[in-house]
């Protein structure tokens, strides 16, 4: 059976998740000439591209089977969908704001019947409502920083990855409605009846994710040096060991490291006595 994944069309999204498919060795075919519906290098699997805010209602629906798009987005629509894997990326917070000179400063000072402005009417008025605030909502569809300056708003709930376009915008965050990062969704009925298969996409794609940051450290070290050598390696289940067939008194030694320990690892296992030491880039850990 055809797997189809809905992934963004466009955004900030859209190409961190078509290179991610394309690490697991999935593939989207013709990225240069991007259609609706486009092959992958399985024959089995297919990806449609659609608004990322659409994909939670369409994995929910069964129109895909499998999607990635934000938590803000799944949790907007209150889409029925199995939440698979974190991405790792699109990290935002979605965020209640007011201008630099409003006596708001935080949860408490909203006073009921307050006009909050917001692309997330949903999300927005639950938590407010979870809070005991009672306000309204004025749904926007873009340009939510500029509500409370001309009279439409006196609150805005906007999506934010650092919170420097609400400062250019003299606003300042009161409250957090919500942390949302990208998601590997399912539909229910498909990740029941297609297991097998959306599992194996699922592990093609947490391996690119497990890989980040790592690199593979190899050496060759006489066997008087093992002990030491063992000692400095973080290896994710200590280094591996193997015997050198050319000589009785060497052997092989590699483990999996984080990127930022390797500059002072590969000069700690020189003094050691290490020597030929390889540092390999690695592109999944299954």
């Amino acid at each position: 059976m055809q797997i189809r994944i809905a992934l963004p069309s466009k955004g900030r999204i859209s190409e961190p998740a078509v290179k991610l498919l394309g690490k697991a060795g999935i593939g989207v075919k013709d990225t240069a000439n991007r259609r609706l519906f486009s092959e992958t290098y399985d024959n089995e699997i297919s990806v449609m591209f659609t608004r990322a805010a659409d994909i939670p209602e369409f994995v929910a629906d069964g129109a895909a089977d499998i999607g990635m798009t934000g938590l803000d987005l799944i949790e907007e629509n209150n889409a029925s969908v199995e939440i698979l894997e974190d991405l790792n990326f699109g990290s935002a917070k979605l965020v209640l704001a007011v201008p630099d000179d409003s006596p708001i400063n935080k949860l408490g000072d909203i006073v009921d019947g307050s006009l909050v402005a917001t692309e997330f009417p949903n999300l927005t008025r639950r938590y407010l409502k979870n809070n005991g605030i009672n306000a309204k909502i004025v749904e926007l569809s873009g340009s939510t920083e500029i509500a409370p300056f001309i009279g439409v708003a006196d609150i805005i709930a906007d999506l934010t990855s650092t919170g420097t376009t609400l400062k250019m915008n003299h606003l300042k965050i009161i409250d957090t409605i919500l942390e949302s990062s990208i998601k590997l969704i399912a539909n229910k009925k498909s990740y029941k009846d297609n297991n097998e298969k959306i599992e194996a996409i699922r592990t093609g794609i947490k391996g690119v994710l497990d890989a980040e940051g790592k690199k593979l450290v190899m050496m060759n070290v006489e066997q008087k040096f093992l002990d030491e050598i063992k000692m400095a390696m973080p290896g994710l289940t200590g280094p591996t060991v193997s015997n050198v067939l050319s000589s009785k008194d060497i052997v092989a030694v590699h483990a999996v490291v984080n990127e930022k320990d390797v500059f002072n690892l590969v000069n700690q296992l020189k003094k050691i006595g290490a020597r030929d030491i390889l540092v390999v880039p690695i592109e999944r850990i299954i």
